[in-house]
């Protein structure tokens, strides 16, 4: 069987399945917000000492969904140079949690339609996707995945690609991105702000130095102008907010914020 077998395991999350267990018991136990039911969320994807925390505010929310069928996971890629969208041939992707089946027909649908290429290379190293798996075991059952690691793309052809996923209620986009990185403290802070502040307002200009998944933002934002969809800031921090002063940078700091859309 053709399976994506971790990449980050052990570096970025744990390797143990019942350390990811526990992980999430606690990151996910804070309730969210009432009534709100999101069709997509922006989460970060550094390692879990990192990001977790600010992840998890925003897969909280999923608690409150029992109909998702079809997750749309996209995130940039990091080790392979890409033009446009790429899906897998791969059947599962597997984490210390179990197998994540991927919706093979419906990929394909993409390479068909001029939307995607396949390329399992652009997907074998790429860690922005497989951080975001033993969330969304945790948080759902019996849903497929729908993969797409975005290289250089304009927000359009992002946004004509969701159009053709998105057809009810059972699919849900996750876009996983970073914000900014490895400048001082203070100055990440406020650019990281003016980075929110844009993606709330859904301005399609963020660049890759505002955030390393700007490709997949900016097709988001744009579907959700066509969709009017709403965004909303659910947590925001750095790499040097985390508890474990071992690891505090505070010269070279990787901003991350989490969202909803709804």
């Amino acid at each position: 069987m053709n399976n994506r077998i971790p990449a980050v395991a052990g570096s970025f999350y744990p390797d143990d399945p019942l350390q990811i267990q526990t992980a999430m018991d606690s990151l996910l136990a804070s309730p969210p917000e009432k009534n709100i039911q999101p069709k997509a969320l922006i989460v970060p994807h550094a390692g879990y000492c990192y990001s977790a925390t600010v992840a998890a505010k925003a897969y909280c929310y999923l608690n409150q969904l029992k109909n998702i069928k079809k997750v749309i996971l996209l995130g940039p890629s990091h080790r392979v140079a890409l033009q446009g969208c790429a899906v897998p041939s791969h059947q599962n992707f597997i984490t210390p949690c179990g197998l994540v089946k991927v919706d093979n027909d419906t990929c394909q649908r993409l390479v068909t339609r001029g939307l995607a290429t396949l390329s399992d290379q652009a997907h074998q190293w790429e860690h922005s996707l497989e951080v975001q798996l033993p969330f969304l075991q945790y948080c759902l059952t019996d849903f497929e995945l729908i993969p797409i690691v975005v290289g250089e793309c304009e927000p359009v052809k992002v946004s004509e690609l969701l159009a053709e996923l998105i057809v009810d209620s059972s699919s849900l986009i996750i876009i996983s991105t970073d914000l900014s990185h490895f400048h001082p403290y203070e100055t990440a802070k406020r650019l990281d702000q003016e980075t929110i502040n844009r993606i709330i307002n859904l301005d399609l200009t963020i660049g890759p130095y505002d955030a390393c998944g700007c490709n997949a933002l900016n097709g988001l934002l744009d579907f959700c102008i066509l969709k009017q969809w709403q965004v909303k800031l659910i947590n925001k921090a750095n790499s040097a907010d985390i508890t474990d002063t071992r690891l505090i940078n505070k010269d070279r700091v990787v901003g991350y914020a989490s969202f909803i859309v709804y």
